[in-house]
């Protein structure tokens, strides 16, 4: 089967998509909704590699072929075990070569219409790069704010409204800060860039999409050229909510890294290089006195509010104010609201 469009990727008519790379190539990235049945895993992929350039290919493919013989019948036994003669799975490896095609075969031999994925992961890799190449093509608002206004939960709250969304710090799996990591930690950066790759697919080109303003980074993951660009070119609507209220909704939005006092007197050491001495050990004492919201009044006024304001000079698009009094759970739905119909004047 060849694959020619990430909308082609997300309407496959298979009942499973396989990927028989080893663990560690899946676990980069593999096609959305894949399952990984490896016909090699990595030490025994390494070890093939080295008979390769080492003894001689011939060896190489006689050992491979009897490992990938015995992991086969593994797999037959185990997870395949259940599936029903009508079954129809499509595999792929790294090219679209050995492991998919000596996998493919066994499958066909017991009866399943088993298909191979012309180019394998490759294929899937190149649209994805191509995707992200260009710039996308729905018109991005940019909701801005400076840190405890409520971004993330506001653009969330809009899409359960109905409005567009693309949440980059959801892909990412990052808040997108020094205290922003997220339990399970983030994909790879190619994992990253597939998942977002279908999510622009996705978008409809007629309707705007709200995206959260972020620097090129979110944590470890770099943002595309492309999209990097529509965010800095974006027009912008701009939570304006007071520093009371913002420090009260991260005192409970970052409750998670609050009640580690230990990972946050580490966090708060990592800001030396940007705030004096006595600084870091004011906000450390707020730590150990679980004065978490004072302490979030501290890293605003003096760390994140004045590098939001030099960040924003350095950018030229156009802004909205929306003025906001309560950041309060139960007045989010009202905000997100108002977002999606500034959102809508803004981009017309």
């Amino acid at each position: 089967m060849q694959l020619a469009s990430l909308a082609q990727v997300a309407a496959l008519d298979f009942d499973t998509v396989i990927d028989v790379r080893s663990p560690s190539e899946f676990a980069e990235d593999h096609i959305p909704g894949a399952i990984n049945l490896p016909v090699l895993d990595d030490e025994e992929r390494a070890r093939v590699g080295t008979i390769y350039k080492q003894v001689s290919p011939f060896d190489a493919r006689k050992i491979g072929a009897a490992l990938v013989a015995q992991n086969a019948a593994r797999h037959l036994q185990g997870p395949l075990s259940g599936m029903s003669g009508g079954w129809r799975p499509l595999v792929y490896c790294w090219r679209g070569g050995q492991r998919s095609g000596s996998f493919a075969t066994i499958l066909r031999q017991v009866g399943w219409r088993a298909e191979l994925v012309e180019g394998g992961y490759k294929t899937w890799r190149g649209l994805v790069v191509e995707a992200l190449t260009q710039p996308p093509v729905s018109p991005f608002v940019v909701l801005d704010g400076n840190t405890g206004s409520a971004k993330t939960e506001i653009l969330l709250e809009a899409r359960r409204q109905g409005a567009q969304v693309l949440d980059l710090e959801g892909l990412a799996n990052h808040r997108g800060s020094i205290f922003g990591a997220m339990p399970g930690g983030q994909p790879a950066q190619k994992g990253f860039e597939g998942r977002l790759a279908m999510e622009l697919a996705a978008l409809d080109p007629a309707r705007p999409v709200l995206v959260e303003a972020e620097s090129s980074r979110i944590g470890n993951i770099m943002l595309p050229k492309g999209v990097w660009s529509a965010l800095c070119a974006a027009p912008r609507l701009r939570i304006a909510a007071s520093l009371p209220e913002r420090a009260g909704y991260l005192a409970r939005a970052y409750a998670d890294i609050a009640d580690d006092h230990t990972g946050l007197l580490a966090l708060i050491d990592k800001l030396r290089p940007f705030q004096s001495a006595e600084v870091i050990e004011q906000w450390q004492a707020l730590v150990r006195q679980g004065a978490h919201r004072e302490l979030a009044e501290g890293l605003m006024a003096l760390h994140y509010d004045p590098r939001y304001e030099k960040h924003r000079a350095r950018h030229a698009q156009a802004e909205a104010m929306l003025p906001v009094e309560s950041l309060a759970p139960e007045a989010l739905e009202n905000v997100a609201a108002r977002v999606i119909a500034a959102a809508a004047a803004i981009s017309r």
